[in-house]
């Protein structure tokens, strides 16, 4: 009798120890991010990886932490709930299947809002909102390849913040699915959101030195 060829599970897979190991050239899907043994962070945007920056700077992480504090504050005894880096957000497209993800990112801040898109893992499907603050090297991956799957997924509202230019700029989706940028806010002047009621952000404390 002929034996049936057996293929390995998911679970049966060797982890992949070393960042030595990835082929920058190949396609991974969430599944295979699951097998990354390795400190260094890598986010997979549309299959392909891409290298995150080394540890932020501390301009950056006081930055992050003057939006986080006013979301958090907000959001108290609210359903939404927010969440910084490192979580992961897993933007599925037809099934949430770990072989079928194709993108897995790091935002540095998220607000997620339907409580049924949070696991164990991190967060599945769109976030509220999503918080990227650049940093130098990366800034083509934020306005560029993420631009394309937050549109995509269904973002509500992309933020990105620049500690070097100390700007904000936001995208909002519309109705018909598309991001529509919003005016380009500095020091000086203060955000608000429709997703947030309430919420007030000063971006004199934002850039705050």
């Amino acid at each position: 009798m002929k034996a049936t060829r057996r293929y390995p599970t998911e679970e049966e897979l060797p982890l992949i120890e070393t960042l030595n190991d990835i082929d920058f050239s190949a396609s991974y899907t969430y599944a295979d991010y699951l097998r990354f043994a390795f400190d260094e962070r890598l986010e997979i945007i549309k299959g392909h990886l891409f290298k995150m920056s080394p540890a932020p700077s501390r301009i950056h992480q006081e930055i992050l932490t003057n939006i986080f504090g006013p979301v958090y504050n907000i959001l108290k005894g609210k359903p939404c709930r927010v969440y910084t880096a490192p979580f992961d957000v897993r933007l599925a497209k037809k099934t949430q299947d770990d072989k079928s993800i194709f993108t897995v990112v790091q935002p540095d801040i998220v607000v997620v809002c339907d409580e049924n898109k949070l696991d164990k893992r991190g967060c599945i499907g769109a976030p509220d909102i999503v918080v990227e603050i650049l940093s130098p090297g990366n800034n083509k991956k934020e306005l560029v390849n993420k631009f394309d799957v937050y549109e995509e997924a269904g973002v509500k509202e992309y933020w990105i913040v620049s500690p070097s230019d100390k700007t904000f700029f936001r995208y909002i989706l519309d109705e018909e699915g598309k991001f529509q940028p919003t005016k380009l806010l500095t020091i000086g002047e203060k955000v608000t959101t429709s997703i947030l009621p309430g919420f007030l952000l000063d971006l004199e404390d934002v850039f705050r030195d």
